[in-house]
């Protein structure tokens, strides 16, 4: 029978030690395969029994007939073994481990580690594995879920952040989860102790976030119209593109964009609706899309999102031999700012 189950259950019935006999936990966010697979490490072997009974071995480094020799066996002075499969997208023939999965040992653990993709489920193997054992597929969350997903991680720390501050953090690292906790763990330890907040002042100081100038904060000054404090962050920028990539700035700009057009075209613009139509679960989100709406027309809307395709492909050098991205981005925010048609030229 198959189990669907969600990255809290699983977690959940390893930690009560309610172990299934086949695990694959596949998909494109590495984040949670990592997670699942080194609580299980952590859980299914107390220390001493773990160096006769345990198995780590990579993809592209082993074979099929390898792995089902090692699950065969029985485990050594201990209830159980645990068989690890890490980077299993680079085992070959991956599917002749059906011939084990079909019919696996109750005192064997075995955890295929598929990362950056998943198995074709046309196959027998994840049809087999999901009767015997557990499927869970990891997938990438959309950025919106990021900042919800930062003030959880430091919750579970027992520290907090305001979701503001999260959300200029999620402008910066994008939706690599293994990326975020890296520099979520980096800031826990330089925080003061006695000090339970994360701050923007912290972010600045050990990330390189500016509390002041940062893409969020460039996102409003061009919702509300903000030349001058547009054009001071683009100059920050420009001294300091190491921390603030342009390609990184057209990201956030082309997804605001985008939405606004949305919210353009919709019938009902309540707050309440545009929240649902995004995906937004919190107010402050929806702010600079209404200031935007009061702004812009939805055929400069379009125009800016021309816009920004062209400066990204000036960014990577199509059409651009000299202008340096500091300076493309100055020039791009005057046209989006302004009375401006994309095929001007």
């Amino acid at each position: 029978m198959a189990k669907d189950l969600s990255f809290n259950e699983i977690k959940g019935n390893i930690q009560l030690k309610k172990f299934m006999p086949v695990y694959l936990f596949q998909g494109e966010e590495s984040y949670y395969i990592d997670q699942l697979t080194d609580l299980l490490i952590a859980s299914v072997l107390d220390e001493p029994d773990r160096d006769f009974n345990q198995t780590i071995v990579y993809g592209l480094e082993t074979n099929v007939a390898t792995i089902i020799n090692a699950c065969k066996r029985y485990p050594m002075m201990a209830e159980r073994q645990l068989v690890v499969v890490k980077e299993a997208q680079g085992l070959k023939n991956i599917d002749e481990l059906v011939h084990y999965v079909k019919n696996p040992l109750s005192s064997t653990v075995l955890v295929i580690n598929y990362k950056y993709g998943k198995l074709d489920g046309r196959k027998k193997l994840t049809g087999e594995i999901a009767k015997t054992g557990i499927v869970f597929e990891s997938k990438k969350l959309y950025e919106n879920k990021i900042p919800d997903f930062i003030v959880g991680y430091l919750r579970g720390k027992d520290r907090s952040i305001d979701l503001q501050t999260a959300q200029v953090l999620t402008d910066y690292l994008g939706n690599d989860l293994s990326k975020i906790t890296n520099e979520l763990d980096k800031l826990l330890i330089a925080l003061p102790a006695g000090q339970k907040r994360i701050t923007p002042e912290q972010i600045e100081q050990n990330i390189g976030i500016s509390k002041d100038f940062n893409n969020y904060e460039l996102q409003k000054a061009i919702a509300t119209g903000d030349v001058l404090k547009a054009n001071r962050i683009a100059r920050y920028f420009e001294e300091n593109q190491k921390n603030n990539p342009l390609i990184l700035t057209l990201n956030v700009l082309f997804g605001f964009f985008t939405n606004l057009m949305i919210c353009q075209f919709e019938k009902d613009q309540s707050r309440g609706h545009l929240m649902e139509v995004l995906g937004f679960k919190w107010d402050f989100q929806i702010t600079d899309y209404m200031e935007a709406m009061r702004r812009y027309k939805p055929v400069k809307t379009m125009n800016n999102i021309a816009l920004i395709r062209e400066y990204d492909a000036k960014g990577k050098g199509f059409g651009n031999s000299s202008v340096p991205p500091g300076k493309l981005l100055i020039e791009l925010l005057y046209k989006l700012m302004h009375a401006y048609q994309a095929n001007n030229g």
